[in-house]
This record gives structure tokens, sequence and C-alpha cells, in this order.
């Protein structure tokens, strides 16, 4: 399999909970280089962007309130397999039903703060990088 680079949100709980380098510890110890790093808080412009497909339900005005109410880290992570190694590692939605040794699992008890997103699929990670990220901050 080819080399694959992805979106991880280290969501505005997990930048509070001061567990940005816990969870790039554990995609670096994975194999996984972060190649675009940077901290900021999420507009509501580009919360309607990247949840686009979300926008209508009911759960998204709490979503966004969420998301966009503090700090936190954009990352791209490269390697083989990323986009499967970044979900395993995170561990299912619901903290609830998320293994023990996820970061879901581990650090988590709501679904809506459940410190970390990563895109689900090739196609995702391509639209979500692009919000996130200029070509140029990716390093090569």
């Amino acid at each position: 399999m080819a080399e694959e680079t992805t979106l991880v949100l280290v969501k505005p709980d997990g930048v509070r909970r001061g567990l940005i380098g816990e969870v790039i510890g554990r995609l670096e110890r994975k194999g996984l280089r972060i190649v675009g790093l940077k901290m900021l808080t999420m507009s509501a412009e580009l919360a309607d962007k990247h949840y686009e497909a979300h926008v209508e339900k009911s759960f998204y005005p709490e979503l966004k309130a969420f998301m966009t109410g503090g700090p936190l880290v954009a990352l791209a992570a490269r390697g083989e397999n990323a986009i499967a190694h970044v979900r395993n590692l995170m561990g299912a939605t619901n903290p609830a039903n998320a293994a023990p040794g996820s970061l879901r699992g581990d650090f988590c008890t709501t679904v809506t703060e459940n410190v970390v997103h990563g895109s689900d699929s090739p196609e995702a990670a391509a639209r979500e990088l692009a919000l996130w990220f200029q070509a140029a901050e990716i390093a090569k």
C-alpha cells in the first residue's frame, strides 16, 4: 500500500486537558510522521465546511459550539495505511464502545467531547486536509 496523509484534529477538550503530546506520541510510536501542524481556534465558517454533511442534523449546533469554543490542534499524519491506523488509534466515536488502549477508550466519556477527529477515507482526507492546510504547509 502507498503512503497516505490524513487529517487529525486534537479537539478543544483534548487541548484543554493537555493531551496534545499524548495524541502525537501515539501517532509517532505507530510509525506515522507528522508532516503538518498548527494550533488555532476553528471559525464558524470552517466548522460548516468541515462538517458539511452534518450541518442540518439536530446535534450539529452543539458540535459546532464545542469545536469553535477553544483552540484545537490540526495535524497532517503520513505513513503506510495512515487512515486506518489513525482510526484504530482513535477508537469508536462513542467512548462507551471504544476499546481500552484507544485514545477515546482511555480519555473520553462523551460522544461530543471525544478528544480527536480523524479522516475516515482517502476522499475525506483529501477534502479535509485542503480545508486545514495549504499544500506548501505539508512537508513532502
